[in-house]
């Protein structure tokens, strides 16, 4: 219920700001609070319902063929993004080496078939080059427009909002922060370091168990650069959807939605895919959530990994591109966003 009355308010907000019932800034506030009770809503609603369980034989193919999809995929990423670079962006091999870096995340678990794969110092540098290379893109790409559009206070607190719920979002919908006690769990507070794997390889975690609340916190460093990364790529581009809007206030103009539609549009699929399998797992026949539950939630299963790469790769582009655009149009229209 909450999550469906979160999705309404956040559409209510964009199309009340679009027919000008809403002035951009007021309807920034409505849709930020949407974002919150949606996420809220699709959150309590999957740590309520019970842990589905399915048998091998609900399985779309065999596990037998997670190595070829792997293989495959990790290499036409790096060979795409080879030729795509040389061809499209010859004097942007950053985006190229993003490209092979991020083939380089799904090919990985492959390269290393035994236990050997979670300590490998190959595995860590993979993981450690990502925040480094996504900044450095940032930088040199999009951080003259974004360091004008934060000067915003308005466009700063919403772009930081929601960085902070969709970091939430993805711990919570992950299992790394709950406050969902299941039956059998430690009766007394607990905190313990332990090794844990987490996105190819092993690190150590800072567990705290919080029967009392109940609450339950797992951090790594592993934890904190993959969700920090994408959280932080989620807030940037909600920072150039607001500056958008604020912008055309001050001119007094009415924007269309498609390129706002286009920021969200990346986003949602980034966020939400595995979330939303996970929850189409308990909320639909089982027929239909077999399959997505065995690509998806499956540990095995190479889609996991894809997707979250896919997600960086997907923001950081709309993020660079969102960028360009903003800075082609201040320099044909020079408009100052509202006090």
């Amino acid at each position: 219920m909450v999550l469906l009355v979160g999705i309404a308010v956040l559409v209510g907000g964009a199309l009340a700001k679009r027919t000008e019932r809403l002035s951009p800034t007021r309807a920034l506030g409505v849709v930020f609070l949407g974002i919150v009770l949606a996420s809220l809503g699709a959150i309590v609603f999957e740590g309520l319902s019970p842990d589905p369980t399915y048998t091998a034989d609900s399985m779309p193919f065999p596990r037998a063929w997670y190595t070829p999809i792997a293989l495959m995929t990790g290499l036409l990423t790096m060979i795409v993004s080879i030729i795509v670079g040389i061809t499209r962006w010859p004097t942007r091999p950053r985006y190229t080496f993003l490209g092979i870096l991020m083939g380089a995340w799904i090919l990985y678990p492959e390269l290393f078939p035994d236990l050997t794969s979670i300590t490998h110092p190959l595995g860590y540098l993979i993981v450690l080059s990502t925040p480094v290379l996504v900044g450095y893109i940032i930088w040199t790409d999009a951080w003259g427009v974004l360091r004008a559009v934060l000067q915003d206070r308005v466009v700063r607190q919403f772009s930081l909002g929601v960085a902070v719920v969709a970091t939430l979002f993805f711990l919570m919908g992950t299992g790394y922060v709950s406050f969902f006690w299941e039956d059998g769990g430690v009766t007394e507070t607990t905190v313990v370091v332990l090794p844990v794997v987490y996105q190819l390889v092993q690190w150590p975690t800072l567990e705290i168990a919080l029967p009392q609340i109940p609450m339950f916190i797992a951090i790594s460093p592993g934890v904190v650069i993959l969700n920090g990364v994408i959280g932080v790529l989620v807030g940037l581009n909600a920072a150039l959807i607001a500056r958008r809007w604020r912008v055309n206030e001050s001119a007094g103009t009415t924007e269309g939605t498609a390129g706002t539609a286009a920021i969200v549009g990346s986003c949602t699929c980034g966020c939400c895919g595995p979330l939303v399998a996970n929850i189409a797992t308990v909320a639909v026949s089982s027929t239909i959530a077999a399959p997505l539950y065995w690509l998806f939630v499956d540990s095995d299963s190479p889609l996991g990994v894809i997707f979250v790469v896919g997600a960086i790769v997907l923001f950081t582009g709309t993020l660079v591109y969102s960028a360009r655009t903003a800075t082609r149009e201040s320099s044909s229209v020079c408009a100052v966003p509202a006090d």
